[in-house]
């Protein structure tokens, strides 16, 4: 296992190793980076792949403050600087895209090209949010139940091989370590109004079954960065598309890095 010390957080990384171009990949909400393993396993041939845990989650151990995405987008920048990659397609899932997205603006020279999958630059609605603050609100006062857990699960993953070994992982964790990676998700700023900043290569994958971000939200993500081609749509997945359905997130992804990296 390895570990780097940075921004005050012991985080957690998995880095294949290599001479290839390095590409940095980040998790979504409730999961970790053995979600990219058959990523790394498609593309360790030919690239250095680092795959990390974001504060809250898996063995990352953090300060247990409160934080934002832009936060994130730093631990990201500075696990780079500590594996001394001074350059880096950067990626992610869900909360994985918008920590990237970040770090893209922040550090616009060390992020070569964008791997963006079901995810957004903005926030969800009102009535959305306030249905999710319901869900975290039970979840602290009462531990991560079945009905509750059954239902994420299927917004995330739907898949019944899938949903069990994540849900063991979630009831494994004190509840109250759900408050402020929540607090993060659910007050993040809206950043579609900066996406014309980012000029680096992105490609978007989005699954047609997601019901946590919407096809129309992928598409407003597209029409705000400067240098998107068309979205990789990835049929019958849900959130985690990566995960649930690698063998038709894998091809387009490795041509990708193929041609920016």
């Amino acid at each position: 296992m390895a570990f780097a010390n940075v921004n005050g957080q012991k985080i957690f990384y998995k880095d294949s190793g290599g001479r290839g171009p390095a590409v940095v990949l980040a998790h979504g909400f409730l999961m970790d980076s053995s979600m990219f393993d058959a990523q790394v396993a498609a593309l360790s041939d030919k690239f250095r792949v680092v795959t990390w845990d974001e504060r809250g989650f898996g063995q990352t151990e953090y300060d247990g403050k409160p934080f934002t995405y832009w936060d994130s987008a730093n631990d990201c920048l500075a696990l780079m600087t500590h594996l001394g990659i001074d350059s880096a397609v950067v990626g992610g899932m869900s909360q994985g895209g918008f920590l990237s997205l970040r770090a893209a603006l922040t550090a616009p020279e060390r992020v070569r090209a964008l791997v963006l999958i079901d995810t957004a630059a903005d926030n969800d609605g009102p009535e959305i949010l306030a249905g999710y603050r319901q869900m975290v609100d039970t979840w602290v006062t009462h531990g991560p139940v079945d009905d509750l857990v059954n239902i994420i699960a299927n917004i995330i993953i739907a898949d019944e091989r899938e949903n069990p070994k994540w849900i063991a992982k979630w009831k494994a964790r004190p509840k109250e370590a759900m408050v402020h990676p929540s607090g993060c998700l659910l007050e993040r700023d809206d950043i579609s109004a900066r996406l014309g900043e980012i000029a680096c290569p992105a490609i978007i994958i989005h699954g047609t079954n997601d019901t946590a971000i919407s096809a129309e939200r992928a598409e407003a993500l597209r029409k705000g960065l400067r240098n998107a081609g068309d979205i990789v749509w990835v049929q019958g997945a849900a959130h985690a598309a990566n995960l649930t359905h690698p063998n038709a997130v894998n091809p387009p992804l490795r041509a990708f890095l193929e041609r920016v990296a």
